[in-house]
């Protein structure tokens, strides 16, 4: 019979426990398989952090018949001594305090996995029962709990009579331990209050995590013993090679490189809290050191395979110390392909398409990544994402130095190694931008075959999205010159008629349902909205071309209302641009057999400059001088010459600096509320020269 009563002498520390019975999914992230698994990696990683410090050789886990487990090594044994601020022993405050442990403030361990003084006690408090004996000076001592509360059993089973402490507790004198023995051993019974019934511990599971240990801690050995069946399983692992045996071991093709060694070391400096003997948490600055050891390979092969680890604690998702290792190799090889880009057949780069991405580098490479770093910071205690900010930069450093000084080495096979890396990569690069090429082409056809485009959609022949061009024109006056003037290959042109829909006025709805507002979105092709998908735009171009008069300019604020309210990522990613035909054709006379010549101007001002500097040089010019009103007004070579042809016309890229403050101009100057945009103009109708005003 066990009581389930907790005594008043441990009342403060069961209220600490008792939140991580209320919450377990906090703390082990499940109350199934996983959780009961993470508990186990809780205590063996407590004895593989000793191993880390030099302490132990030898970790055993026992998986016993009647669903406990048992985790034995041979290090320095928990303390065993009183804790002076508590009043009790060690081994109790390990197991019964929350975030107590030698691994604050950098005393007893240089870096370990364990940080936050949670893992043991976390453990304890999900058992229904905890024993844990510790052998050290010669002794052996003992002390056994019930979910998280120190006490004494009747028997050997988890459901024997337990007796809790009531005044103090007692760590027992259990026998004598051989001279210069030290270590612990602890058994726990999983608590079925907690875990679902189908919990239970993966033998395939622990062995993986084992043979991983062992293969970042070189010397170690972890065996691993299966009672649950009649025909007991022993398995062990160990391996002397490390890191660069563990490469080997994952990786799953035959080599391109041998398996590179990059090591290197850097400090940083940062500001924690550390517990001082008076028990106050007071904020210190630290000298840090990180160690970074990382081994990896190519392969003949696509797949990457890429294994993470902080103080040999992995971390699946990455984090600061993968983005580190990602942006220094980035950079080296990057640097490597523009110094043999002759040798590597790589084509102009001035497009921007022969650009090495991440995803080229990593094809066929197997990576293992450890750092060493006092006390890092963790996203939860589940520790799956490295979080210190410093460590980035230090493993961008080693492996922009360790990869710098491989290719630029002399010995011959390192020459032939990273020429033969360079080519695999540069390859893969070429095999995604033809990819790319083909699924670009298969998408313009089956757009273009759709009956969803607009029939006056005048579109180019190039499958090359970065560089088509969308002009959007005002009216087919507009549309007929356009017509002739532009580059048939990467230019197309979708003439609207007069103004469309204010969108910043109207609802969703209605946008969709006004023709040239939905011909605008079926053209571009990449949806609207929170659904538009900047990937999917069909032009890398969106050239507004509308009149340079007052209803020119009023399309224009329309058009970029529409893009603004519901295709904003284009304008994000600068990829909208208004065209900026002349104002004024001057044609300058020339004496003589001498062609006159053609001079355009795009301001009142510019064109007042012009004549005062062709007068003072005494040349003459044909009267009047054209004023453009309109794009229909010019002939095809005119409008090619000064608005279309890429060699000789003016964009103006629409930018967005400020997102909000845009917000807030065009709900002002396009929407319902009338008073404010009344003031606005009033107020700012000084600025605007009356010639400016085409009447």
């Amino acid at each position: 019979m066990v009581t389930s009563e907790y005594s008043a002498h441990h009342l403060q520390v069961l209220e600490g426990l008792e939140a991580v019975r209320k919450r377990p999914g906090m703390y082990i992230g499940s109350t199934d398989s996983r959780g009961v698994m993470h508990c186990l990696w809780e205590i063996i990683d407590n004895s593989v952090d000793e191993a880390l410090g030099g302490h132990g050789s030898r970790i055993d886990v026992i998986l016993h018949r009647d669903g406990s487990v048992e985790v034995r090594d041979r290090a320095r044994g928990i303390p065993v001594d009183i804790e002076p601020r508590t009043g009790l022993s060690g081994v109790e405050v390990v197991f019964t305090k929350l975030h107590a442990g030698g691994k604050f403030g950098g005393g007893s361990y240089a870096a370990s996995g364990g940080l936050h003084g949670v893992g043991a006690s976390v453990v304890n408090a999900l058992s229904a029962r905890l024993d844990v004996e510790v052998d050290r000076a010669g002794k052996t001592w003992a002390m056994s709990f019930h979910r998280g509360e120190p006490g004494v059993f009747a028997g050997p089973a988890p459901d024997s009579t337990f007796t809790p402490f009531e005044k103090s507790s007692e760590l027992r004198l259990a026998g004598r331990a051989p001279k210069g023995v030290t270590g612990t051993r602890i058994r726990y019974w999983a608590d079925p209050q907690i875990f679902t019934k189908d919990a239970t511990f993966h033998l395939d599971e622990l062995e993986q995590r084992a043979r991983q240990t062992a293969f970042l801690i070189p010397g170690l050995e972890i065996v691993i013993r299966d009672e649950r069946t009649d025909d007991p399983v022993e398995t062990s692992f160990r391996y002397d090679g490390g890191i660069s045996e563990y490469v080997e071991y994952l990786a799953p093709d035959a080599a391109v490189t041998d398996t590179w060694r990059l090591t290197g070391t850097g400090s940083f400096t940062e500001t924690v809290p550390v517990l001082q003997a008076s028990g106050a948490m007071v904020p210190t600055e630290l000298e840090r050191e990180c160690h970074v050891d990382i081994a990896l390979r190519w392969g003949t092969g696509y797949d990457t395979s890429m294994r993470s680890y902080v103080n040999i604690i992995a971390t699946p998702k990455g984090g600061t110390h993968q983005q580190g290792f990602e942006q220094g190799l980035m950079k080296v090889f990057r640097s490597q392909v523009e110094q043999n880009a002759r040798r590597l057949k790589m084509g102009p780069a001035s497009n921007g398409t022969q650009k090495l991405e991440k995803d080229d580098i990593l094809a066929g490479m197997t990576l293992v990544l450890t750092v060493r770093v006092p006390e890092p910071q963790f996203e939860g205690q589940t520790k799956e994402i490295l979080g210190t900010p410093a460590v980035r930069q230090i493993v961008s450093n080693v492996v922009t130095r360790e990869f710098t000084a491989k290719f630029t080495s002399s010995k011959r096979d390192d020459k032939a190694q990273t020429s033969l890396l360079l080519d695999k990569v540069v390859s893969e690069m070429k095999a995604r931008i033809s990819a790319r090429a083909h699924k670009e082409t298969q998408r313009r056809k089956n757009a273009l075959e759709s009956s969803s485009l607009p029939a006056k959609l005048v579109d180019c022949r190039s499958a090359d999205v970065a560089q088509s061009e969308l002009f959007i024109v005002e009216g087919n006056s507009a549309l007929g010159t356009a017509k002739d003037a532009r580059n048939s290959e990467y230019q197309a042109l979708l003439p609207i008629r007069g103004k469309i829909l204010n969108v910043q006025k109207s609802s969703v709805s209605d946008m969709l349902s006004n023709a040239e507002c939905a011909s605008i979105i079926q053209v571009i092709g990449a949806g609207s909205g929170r659904t538009f998908d900047l990937s999917q735009a069909r032009y890398g171009k969106v050239i507004i071309m509308s009149d340079a008069d007052v209803d020119g300019a009023h399309i224009r604020t329309l058009l970029l209302t529409l893009f603004f309210r519901y295709m904003r990522p284009l304008i994000e990613d600068g990829r909208v641009f208004a065209a900026v035909p002349p104002l004024h054709r001057v044609i300058v006379m020339n004496p003589g057999s001498k062609p006159n010549e053609t001079i355009y101007t795009y301001s009142e001002q510019e064109l007042h400059t012009l004549l005062a500097k062709l007068t003072k040089s005494g040349k003459r010019w044909q009267e009047p001088v054209q004023r453009y009103k309109g794009l229909g007004e010019m002939d095809a070579d005119q409008l090619a010459e000064t608005t279309m042809d890429r060699s000789g016309r003016i964009l103006r890229r629409v930018r967005l600096e400020d997102a909000e403050s845009a917000g807030k101009v065009f709900e002002l100057l396009m929407g319902n509320e009338v008073a404010p945009r009344r003031e606005f103009i009033v107020d700012s109708s000084d600025r605007l020269s009356r010639e400016a005003i085409d009447a």
